[in-house]
Order: structure tokens, then sequence, then C-alpha cells
């Protein structure tokens, strides 16, 4: 129909679609809502949970195209140990220079500087079943479209054309309706998982 606007689609990353990724990342990281102006700097959640991985694993990030923008993505680190040691010498020299590191943290400003200083809090005991992480995002007015599942089914095929067995996540235990969407897909808590960072795992290929 002449003027209906283009269904949105699940294409992999281009470098084209830096911002829009950033973007997306700052809308949704307060507990899935708008996070911008909660930190002093409103890029701070990218460059700790998008621009890393668009950065050093662009292969494995797919984004949700709405004809005019990127308005949700998948990124993910395919080999989480391998992703940690890239990050500690590739991504974090200019992250250092852009942010000042307090430890101990005392503000949530300071606290979530810290994450971004500390790749090896990635490092899950259970990383040889579930070596692969993911962040996933989409802006409020595409949610509850079937997009997300989209995501995380092209993500997944992915991986496992490549033979990584396993895939994970940890959250935010406040975004409660993030944790029901990976009930429903089948993702389990994993026994390294805490009350104040939920990890959730899936093997890939396999049920449960």
């Amino acid at each position: 129909m002449k003027g209906a606007s283009p269904l949105p689609v699940i294409r992999r990353y281009r470098p084209a679609d830096f911002d829009d990724v950033s973007d997306v990342c700052l809308r949704t990281a307060e507990k899935g809502g708008d996070a911008t102006g909660v930190y002093a700097s409103d890029e701070l959640m990218a460059d700790i949970f998008a621009r890393p991985y668009v950065a050093l694993e662009p292969q494995h990030a797919f984004v949700l195209d709405t004809g005019n923008r990127v308005s949700g993505y998948i990124l993910c680190a395919s080999d989480t140990a391998g992703f940690v040691r890239r990050y500690r010498s590739e991504w974090l020299p200019s992250f250092s220079r852009k942010y000042e590191h307090q430890s101990p943290p005392r503000t949530a400003d300071e606290l979530i500087r810290h994450l971004g200083f500390t790749p090896e809090r990635m490092l899950l005991p259970e990383l040889r079943q579930y070596p692969a992480h993911l962040h996933i995002d989409v802006l409020p007015e595409f949610q509850r479209q079937g997009h997300g599942r989209a995501l995380i089914q092209t993500l997944s095929a992915a991986l496992q054309a490549l033979g990584v067995p396993g895939l994970h996540l940890t959250m935010d235990p406040a975004n409660t309706n993030a944790r029901a969407f990976y009930d429903r897909l089948g993702f389990r808590e994993l026994p390294s998982s805490t009350p104040r960072a939920p990890a959730l795992g899936i093997r890939l290929g396999a049920s449960g």
C-alpha cells in the first residue's frame, strides 16, 4: 500500500548503525526504560554494554531495522573468556581515558563505571557449557511484537552453526518484564546466579 511503513527486518550490524545502537542502549538502560540524564554521561551505558561488542565482535551483532533507523539489537561475545581478554587490551585503554575509576564505588554512577573497568566480572564458572553471552534491547514501541524472540533465534542459529554449545546473560533483577521474557524462551538460572546478579543460560541445539 502506498505510503505504508516498511516492515521491520533483522539484519547484521553495519558500522553506520553505531549511533542508533548507542541510542537504543541509552533509552532502555534504566530497568528497561530511558536512562537519559541518569548518569553523569549519557554515553556511559553504551560504552560498557553496546559499543565494545560492535567494536570487537561486529560479526555477531544483529539489529532490528525499522526503515528509517535501528530500533533494537542483539549483541554477543561468542567466547566470553576471549572477549574479556580483548576488552582489557583493546577497549579498556580508551575507556580509561574517558572515565575515572573510583574503587570501591560509592555512588550509582561509580558502580556502573566500575563495571566498565572490571571485565573479569563476566567470567562465570559455567563458561564451558555457556561460553557465549548476549545483550539485547528493543525500543518500547517495538516490544511485545515478537522482535526480541526473533533476534535471539537469529543469534542462536548463528552461534549454533559455529558449534557454540550455550549462551548466557546477566540481568538487572528489577527488570521483571525481561525476566519473564527469558523464562518463556527457555533460559534457566545458572548455579552462579545471585539475587543481585541473576545469570541465565540456554543450551543451543538442546532443550533447557
